[in-house]
């Protein structure tokens, strides 16, 4: 491959690096060309599949600022640019190295680190964003319906207190206004006492 080749294929795989939200990378050796173009038509929509040489790929992942995955380019190699939601994509590598043994995945990089094959496997077996938006949806549809409901009761018990102590403030006002009368009342009876006293 002449040197302006080899620049312009490790610029491509940067780009790709840098427009992917995942990466898987994956071993291929023993799948026919009809296996790979069914594994891309899985992978539509959600991920491109670039068979890539070892060599580019190292130094297109240096460019990138991807570490992590330079023991992964090894043998016939070929990765999964994921630019979608990583679950869905992994599902379908993952179900497709399970229907064909001689795809290995070797390993990924997401969010800044590189993942192992167990960390891919399990990002595989997580639901997908609209399964679980669904059943957040859902949750949230069931606990408004609780939350209306407490809101409700209290409601209604404030306004039969409310009721209630409208009832009680006449009565509550009566007393309050008898000592103001018991002391007009007793005011003329002082008055009455001062003539005697002063006839004395």
């Amino acid at each position: 491959m002449a040197r302006t080749d080899k620049t312009a294929a490790v610029a491509d795989i940067v780009e790709q690096f840098k427009g992917s939200t995942a990466t898987v990378i994956t071993e291929y050796r023993g799948l026919t060309v009809a296996n790979l173009a069914e594994l891309r038509r899985s992978l539509a929509g959600s991920a491109t599949y670039s068979v890539a040489k070892n060599t580019l790929s190292k130094l297109a992942a240096a460019e990138a600022g991807v570490d992590g995955l330079e023991d992964l380019f090894v043998g016939p190699t070929a990765i999964a640019f994921i630019q979608g939601e990583p679950v869905d994509a992994a599902k379908a590598i993952k179900k497709f190295a399970k229907d064909h043994k001689a795809l290995v995945i070797k390993g990924g990089y997401m969010d800044g680190h590189a993942l192992s094959v167990a960390e891919v496997e399990r990002i595989a077996d997580l639901e997908s964003r609209e399964v679980l938006l669904a059943k957040m949806a859902g949750a949230m549809k069931a606990n408004l319906s609780k939350a209306a409901g407490l809101f409700a009761a209290p409601a209604s018990q404030m306004a039969r207190l409310a009721a209630a102590l409208q009832e009680k403030k006449p009565a509550s006002e009566a007393p309050a206004a008898a000592p103001q009368a018991a002391e007009t009342t007793e005011a003329p009876a002082e008055a009455a006492e001062a003539p005697a006293d002063a006839a004395e």
